[in-house]
């Protein structure tokens, strides 16, 4: 028994997701930061590792480099493997990489720009028999767990009707200061062909996958590019079929003056219907047809046992985005665990690379129904 070894690309000095990524990862004290690349020059990553406590030979000028100088260490000193945290356009080469020199890969969304990277990375880990986990951190938060088990276990019946909002105002104040948000925001060469689709839209379709256990299948996507010289979307409507039968709707922006993080899922079915706030995220209410309205919370008397194990502290106390992070690094490391036992696992609960592939897909898809003048568009063309 020892901690798992991460190594991390990206998430230097000032980097907001390279600190949620080092303290979610550290919470159940299974895995220890050892190694990195985490920023464009040798000289600022031994900086960033200074900060970190880790010796300067482990810190490294390139990504490469550290997956090489890795893979020549024993077994019991080389990394475990690789954690992404950098622009969407800087996911798919380290990725690939550690895939291909033998490294798991934890990687955060969007997990490719394009729908052939992502496919080549979900072969490559399919093959190889490697663990990639991706970080759509809201699928960790005990209540949305308690969603799907409720779902999944027929407490709400025939799922009808999903609804999915997640909306924004951080940009709407800089929406002709484009130099004041990240410039890799607005540039497709490195974000994508999707905005807020690829910075919010696809946490919201993977929600609502993870939720009702169906898969988006077609969309009709209305897209907004709100603000002078605006190339990628930071607004949009869609309506969404599910593989399951059921219909349902889907509004993002970042545009959305006064929102902070409004993050809110409803899925309807013929017994009854959830609602999962992320403003209020331990918090889950429940409205049935022939009994009066519930609000589970996570450490609640009809709370599944799979679910209470994953809330980490006393009850009535606020619970959010760390932990949820925390729980996505906690399943993943109990299964690359049990990899390095040989001890046979159930079904990890963590959103995969198959996830990550079909979030892309999500993009391309809202794209081309959005220049289709909102024609309905399937994901899998």
């Amino acid at each position: 028994m020892r901690k798992l070894r991460m190594g991390m690309v990206g998430g230097g000095i000032g980097s907001f997701m390279g600190d949620v990524h080092r303290k979610a990862s550290g919470l159940d004290g299974m895995i220890e930061l050892v190694c990195g690349a985490f920023n464009s020059t040798l000289e600022k990553t031994i900086e960033s590792g200074k900060s970190l406590y880790l010796p300067k030979e482990k810190c490294y000028g390139s990504f490469q480099e550290m997956i090489l100088e890795e893979k020549k260490l024993p077994e019991g000193e080389r990394m475990d493997f690789v954690t992404i945290v950098t622009p969407n356009h800087l996911h798919f080469e380290p990725a690939k990489m550690a895939l291909e020199n033998g490294f798991h890969v934890v990687c955060d969304k969007p997990m490719t720009l394009t729908i052939q990277e992502a496919q080549i990375l979900e072969k490559l880990a399919k093959e190889s028999g490697l663990l990639f986990a991706l970080t759509h951190n809201y699928t960790g938060n005990a209540m949305v767990k308690q969603a799907r088990a409720m779902v999944t276990n027929g407490d709400l019946g025939e799922i009808r009707k999903v609804q999915v909002q997640y909306l924004q105002g951080w940009m709407a104040a800089e929406i002709n200061k484009e130099a004041k948000i990240k410039p890799w925001r607005a540039d497709p060469k490195k974000s994508g062909i999707g905005g807020s689709l690829a910075d919010i839209g696809t946490h919201a379709e993977n929600l609502v996958s993870y939720i009702t256990n169906q898969e988006i299948v077609e969309i009709a996507a209305d897209l907004g590019r709100i603000g002078k010289d605006r190339v990628l979307d930071n607004d949009g409507n869609l309506l969404l079929r599910m593989e399951g039968g059921a219909k349902g709707t889907m509004s993002i922006s970042q545009v959305a003056t006064g929102e902070e993080n409004a993050l809110i899922v409803k899925v309807y079915g013929s017994k009854g219907s959830i609602e999962w706030n992320q403003e209020e995220s331990t918090k889950l209410i429940a409205k049935w047809i022939d009994k009066p309205q519930q609000a589970f919370t996570p450490d609640g008397i009809d709370i599944y046992d799979s679910v209470r194990a994953t809330s980490r502290i006393p009850k009535g106390h606020p619970e959010g985005y760390l932990e949820a992070f925390g729980n996505i690094y906690r399943a993943f490391a109990t299964h690359l665990m049990s990899v390095l036992e040989n001890k046979p696992i159930e079904k990890p609960d963590y959103p995969s690379v198959s996830d990550g592939v079909r979030g892309v897909q999500f993009i391309y898809a809202a794209v081309k129904s959005d220049q289709e003048n909102s024609a309905w568009t399937k994901l899998k063309q």
